[in-house]
């Protein structure tokens, strides 16, 4: 088969960019991108070779286990060949392993239905230590697989880790260092105080510790470890299992002399003294498995350490033994990675999207790709200074990044996997969806385009779809393909008309039943009952969102109040500043708007915010502003739990903010609050605050 150009071109740039990050990462322990993107340019290279087997080198990195030791450790060749693992991103994923598992096993031992034993895959350092006759004589990293670096000494500094063995055998055990969460942590704390630079995760001090020249140093790191896998040396005498009513088991065939599955494994490591992760399981299927990878995937951040999926190994160790190895990989095991929220895709095209306000804001088009468990195929760029800022061009490869339901972000661009093609885009003078001539223009002191003509249909459609969203009206049932139905059929196209709503307007809508009429027109009756905090933010005024809209409510307490108020008034209200004081003062000087807020008015009806708790007290008078993903809580449930114990949430860090509430991967907030001397907690700490 004859390869495109292209197609050699874009292998060649894919294989020298992983050999690049892959040095970075094992050698130097200084990623510069996060594993889950590594993890796509791996899996896009395999594509490529898997289509174009002439593209599969015998140098290629998808033949790799590690990276080459660095000089300035001892070499040590390992007694036993060191593996990684295949990786599996979502349930197709898994079972077309268990089908691959099956198929193999089918010529030796025929059908069967293999149990597979499922343990957390640690982010850390792989160790490899060698015990002789009980004794800790070596501790080694990976390396490239045959060949590691001595770091004994280090390890010897590692609690956990045993030195004497609670039977006298020689064995090559194999497991994961890692620091903590909590000391991660701390350590970064004490490295503020001392204005030094934070690391950047977990993962790289633990590396970083383990492979110091002085140990003094990795001992004041306080790693840890867990042990997953051994193979004896020498053959033993047989080890009765731990657990009530465990007995010993005669010698075996193989190499693992007296243990018959991955289960006894890791009993029996247990009971020789190595701290055995306690979360592992059996599985008599490979729906067990999934199970399992399901249940961790959502309870991953209650962990003290860090996790990036599930280890997935044939629990009998005679069909591990038949199953074998490929080039790097085990065949009777697979890495069941948790979806992504850093991926590798490509910007097929550039276009922009009309907000509520009237602004637009550009718009990556992607070449679909699952991230954070959903297929994705667009990216917010945010505006004009964002994309010279990224330097981002059709065609580019770029790591986008999504957390939680927001749309996907791109976090950088992958320069050298360019090939010359790709295009710069420009924000045109004219967009059709504008309405009217479709000028466009920048806003004076501001990075945004907008609309010249107001109220375009576009825009309108995105008001009306933001006015009934779950965080303003909450109209069920109501989303953006019906609303179009409405605006297209002319039943809407004002938010008051909504309100007004019958049976027989809707009827004439195609495929829309009867029972799902009786539910829209339900819902929008449970809607009439709004906070006053609510009504504001739906009403799409320029500069106003939620948090400057709970704002208003709590000062101005009605709707009157709040229309009649001066732009002298509204300025001197905390975090309203003169721009937004101006916006909202235009807002209501407009005379449509005043008809329309008539309008609304006579159709809601406005009800009490949540009452403040009994802790008030405890936040009283206290302002937060919240960052980056939190563990366990969502950005709203922290907001409200704040709200409800008398504290304010603020959206920008000033010098007037008490606490910044932060969580991983936090953006610009975070190096505010550090510049201002605000203090800065945790999701825990948070609520440690709170009782």
């Amino acid at each position: 088969m004859s390869i495109p150009k292209e197609i050699k071109e874009r292998a060649r740039k894919l294989r020298d960019e992983i050999n690049k990050h892959r040095h970075l990462y094992h050698t130097l322990d200084k990623p510069e991108i996060s594993d889950t993107a590594y993890d796509t340019l791996i899996l896009e290279l395999e594509k490529l070779e898997e289509e174009y087997p002439e593209l599969a080198t015998p140098d290629s990195p998808t033949n790799k286990v590690g990276d080459t030791p660095l000089d300035k450790f001892e070499k040590v060749e390992h007694e036993v060949a060191q593996w990684s693992f295949d990786d599996a991103f979502d349930e197709s994923g898994i079972r077309a392993f268990d089908e691959r598992v099956k198929k193999n096993l089918r010529t030796e031992f025929g059908e069967v239905e293999s149990e597979y034993t499922t343990e957390l895959k640690i982010d850390g350092l792989k160790v490899v230590l060698t015990y002789e006759g009980g004794k800790l004589v070596q501790a080694a990293t990976r390396g490239d697989g045959r060949v590691g670096e001595n770091v004994t000494q280090n390890v010897k500094t590692i609690k956990s880790i045993p030195h004497q063995l609670m039977e006298s055998v020689s064995i090559v055990a194999e497991g994961e260092v890692y620091m903590s969460k909590s000391e991660f942590e701390k350590q970064n704390k004490v490295r503020e105080k001392d204005g030094l630079d934070i690391y950047a995760n977990p993962r790289n001090i633990a590396a970083g510790s383990l492979r110091q020249l002085d140990s003094n140093i990795t001992r004041s790191r306080n790693l840890q470890a867990f042990v997953y896998d051994m193979s004896f040396l020498t053959p033993p005498q047989p080890l009765p299992l731990a657990g009530e009513g465990g007995t010993s088991s005669p010698p075996a065939k193989g190499e693992l002399e007296g243990v018959y599955s991955q289960e006894e494994e890791l009993i029996v490591l247990e009971k020789l003294g190595f701290p055995v992760n306690p979360h592992w399981e059996k599985e008599s299927d490979i729906e067990g498995v999934i199970k399992y990878w399901q249940k961790w995937k959502s309870r991953v951040e209650k962990e003290d350490y860090q996790i990036d999926g599930v280890v997935v190994k044939v629990n009998r160790k005679d069909y591990q033994e038949a199953l074998g190895y490929t080039g790097k990989s085990p065949r009777f095991g697979i890495a069941f990675k948790f979806p992504a929220e850093q991926v590798t895709t490509v910007v097929e095209d550039i276009t922009l999207q009309i907000g509520r306000t009237g602004v637009l804001t550009p718009v990556a088009i992607l070449r679909p790709v699952l991230v954070a468990g959903s297929t994705v195929s667009r990216a917010t760029l945010h505006n004009e200074d964002e994309i010279r800022r990224l330097d981002i061009r059709i065609g580019d490869t770029v790591i986008i990044q999504k957390a939680g339901d927001v749309i996907p972000d791109v976090v950088s661009v992958l320069t050298n996997l360019r090939t010359g093609k790709e295009k710069i885009f420009k924000f045109p003078t004219h967009f059709p969806l504008c309405g009217g001539d479709g000028r466009i223009e920048r806003i004076p002191g501001q990075s945004a385009y907008r609309c010249v003509t107001k109220n375009s249909y576009a825009q309108q459609k995105r008001k009306l779809e933001h006015f009934v969203s779950r965080k303003v009206f909450n109209i069920d049932g109501l989303g953006p393909k019906l609303i179009a139905q409405l605006m297209e059929h002319e039943i809407i196209s004002n938010f008051d008309d909504i309100f007004t709503l019958k049976k027989g307007d809707l009827l004439s809508l195609p495929r829309f039943g009867e029972k799902s009429i009786e539910n829209l027109l339900q819902a929008i009756e449970s809607a009439r009952n709004v906070t006053l905090a609510r009504f504001i933010a739906g009403l799409s005024i320029p500069q106003v969102g939620e948090e400057t809209a709970r704002d208003l409510a709590e000062h101005f307490g009605t709707p009157k109040q709040l229309a009649e108020a001066t732009e002298a008034e509204l300025t001197q209200l905390e975090g309203v500043g003169p721009v937004v004081a101006k916006s909202i003062k235009d807002w209501f000087s407009d005379e449509e708007n005043k008809h329309l807020y008539g309008r609304l008015l006579k159709q809601i009806r406005i009800k009490a915010n949540k009452p403040i708790s009994k802790q008030a007290n405890k936040l009283k008078d206290t302002t937060f502003v919240l960052t980056g993903t939190l563990p366990a809580l969502s950005r709203e449930e922290a907001s409200e739990m704040i709200r409800t114990s008398g504290g304010k949430v603020s959206s920008a860090v000033s010098k007037n903010t008490d606490y910044l509430l932060a969580g991983t991967e936090p953006g610009e907030k975070f190096t505010k609050a550090r510049e201002l001397g605000v203090k800065i907690i945790n999701e825990k700490e948070f609520l440690d605050m709170l009782g």
